[in-house]
């Protein structure tokens, strides 16, 4: 496990604002180190085409980055976080000099990573071809319609492709940058980094959640309290029926709301939260899967291997070797 090299790409010296979110998460996660949590940290270069004096924008921020394309080569990571609008709609082309930057680095091993729009930069570099992908639900139709060849997926919030990795907009990439940490540093780290983010490690459910009439007109803060009490008693048993007496619903209301803003049923949110505790423990102790199993409230060894390796595509033993506790 390793951080390794981030390359950033900045498109635009004026990225717009509503861009900025993109590229502030990049750098939010992978620039600022944290070296309680793992040393080395992760080391993050932006980089551009281009030089020299640069005009304002017309929101005044112009960007200058220390780097230029080539920086891609060689990086151990490479993230596209947007594009421009234009090169969304095809009223412009994305610089030729880019896409020849995204293949080398291809090439050359590295990982393709694309938040957003930035989907359509790896489409337009041919990295997506024959691929499983995602941007932004408001922009997946135009993605798959320009780059027939891209398998298009709006209804998650990320995938991961092995080398290749894309998010949907805005806050999903913020989810898929907190996976690769999981990814390349373990689940203790990405954890902790999201605390100290306030937001949750990872969010069950896909993007069709906020497509069109997305959030409920009803106030669901009632729901919060109910789901933390359940967080913190998941070795016990738990029922529906239980749940939504605590939130004093019906079981259907409760369904139905808890649907609303997660995007799960109430027995596959559980069942997330009870993978997620089986992860940290296996992380972060040496408890035998019986005991693990049973802390988690998945029942029997049996029940969490089978759940486990349907859900991460690893045995819990072979996770635990993979990132073994400290």
């Amino acid at each position: 496990m390793k951080a390794g090299s981030v390359a950033v790409v900045v498109i635009d010296d004026d990225v717009p604002m509503w861009d900025l979110y993109e590229l502030g998460v990049v750098c939010t996660v992978f620039g600022i180190p944290h070296r309680d949590l793992a040393d080395p940290w992760y080391d993050l270069r932006l980089c551009s085409a281009g030089g020299g004096e640069k005009q304002p924008g017309p929101f005044g921020l112009t960007l200058h980055t220390a780097h230029g394309l080539d920086a891609l080569r060689g990086a151990d990571t490479v993230i596209v976080p947007s594009v421009p609008e234009a090169c969304v709609t095809g009223e412009r082309e994305l610089p030729a000099e880019l896409l020849t930057a995204l293949r080398r680095a291809a090439d050359s091993g590295a990982r393709m990573v694309s938040l957003c729009a930035g989907a359509f930069a790896l489409a337009a570099a041919g990295i997506l071809d024959g691929r499983r992908a995602t941007a932004h639900w408001m922009h997946t139709r135009d993605l798959a319609r320009r780059h027939p060849r891209v398998q298009v997926d709006d209804s998650v919030l990320y995938v991961d492709d092995g080398d290749v990795l894309t998010s949907a907009g805005v806050t999903a990439g913020l989810d898929l940058c907190l996976h690769i940490v999981r990814r390349d540093l373990g689940a203790h780290v990405a954890n902790q980094l999201a605390r100290r983010l306030v937001v949750p490690a990872h969010r069950p459910g896909g993007q069709t959640q906020y497509v069109e009439v997305s959030v409920p007109e009803t106030d669901d803060d009632g729901l919060a309290p109910v789901l933390q009490w359940a967080r913190e008693h998941l070795d016990t048993p738990l029922t529906v029926d239980e749940l939504a007496a605590r939130a004093d619903m019906s079981p259907r209301t409760f369904f139905r709301r808890l649907n609303a803003v997660t995007g799960s049923t109430p027995l596959q949110w559980l069942l997330t939260q009870r993978l997620a505790r089986a992860q940290a423990l296996l992380e972060t102790t040496t408890l035998p899967v019986e005991r693990i199993s049973h802390l988690s409230g998945l029942g029997t060894g049996t029940n969490l291997r089978r759940h486990f390796t349907q859900h991460f595509g690893v045995t819990p033993t072979a996770y635990r070797r993979s990132f073994p506790p400290a």
